[in-house]
């Protein structure tokens, strides 16, 4: 499989500097009516009849508390500690695909779950894909998956304490299509030439595994199609209101 460029995770430092440049131009707009958090968080509401921007669901991946600075760092911190190990074994488009998808899982989970007038920001639910991916990735090669299990049961057992002001639902979310990716790369046909990881990706492995994410791409797409139509009826959203 192709390893990013000096075996160094570019695109994991890419990640984190358009998540730090975000940020800043946040704190810098942050005055405005309509500062760029504003423009680019990201709620149910905004996947609606009333205000179609389907973007948000990804540029909110991007976009950080700017009332808690640990909220960025811990996320950030966790993306390179996942990105350095993960961008090398699964090659740099492989990775930021598995990363763009969880994020973009997050979303939909966020849709389908969570009020739609509450927004939300934060890379956590494409971190938390990497989470899921670095699990089966050790999984599949024999390594011992205690330690990274107990970091996400940790985890989400965080998400999950009232008052804590998190979107489990992003966390979720994240981790379902994160895994979802991993499993494609990790167990559809890989190539000749060594087992594992280490096998040759040919023409025809590449393109069945790039198939499969495409796959879960469609779902995704699919189910923020059925989240829209539930934010069209009236009654599915008072009752969420009310949960």
């Amino acid at each position: 499989m192709a390893v990013s460029r000096q075996g160094l995770p570019w695109v994991t430092w890419t990640m984190i500097g358009l998540c730090v440049v975000m940020y800043a131009l946040q704190w810098v707009t942050s005055g405005q009516r309509m500062g760029l958090t504003e423009q680019f968080f990201y709620a149910g509401l905004h996947t609606s009849a009333a205000q179609m921007e389907p973007w948000r669901m990804l540029t909110s991946a991007f976009l950080h508390s700017l009332g808690n600075p640990l909220h960025i760092v811990l996320n950030l911190y966790t993306l390179w500690l996942m990105g350095r190990i993960l961008e090398p074994i699964l090659g740099w488009p492989r990775f930021l695909a598995v990363y763009l998808i969880s994020a973009f899982g997050g979303s939909v989970a966020v849709l389908l779950l969570s009020n739609p007038y509450i927004p939300v920001v934060g890379a956590s639910g494409a971190v938390y894909g990497l989470f899921a991916a670095l699990f089966i990735v050790m999984r599949k090669t024999g390594g011992n998956v205690t330690g990274i299990a107990a970091l996400i049961g940790v985890n989400l057992v965080i998400s999950f304490v009232p008052g804590a002001n998190i979107s489990w639902q992003g966390h979720v979310g994240g981790i379902v299509a994160g895994a979802a990716c991993a499993a494609v790369l990790a167990y559809l046909p890989r190539g000749q030439h060594g087992p594992g990881w280490t096998a040759r990706i040919t023409g025809r492995a590449s393109a069945v595994q790039w198939l499969a994410l495409a796959g879960i791409l469609a779902v995704l797409v699919l189910l923020t199609v059925v989240g829209v139509w539930q934010l069209s009826l009236p009654e599915l959203i008072e009752r969420r209101l009310d949960a």
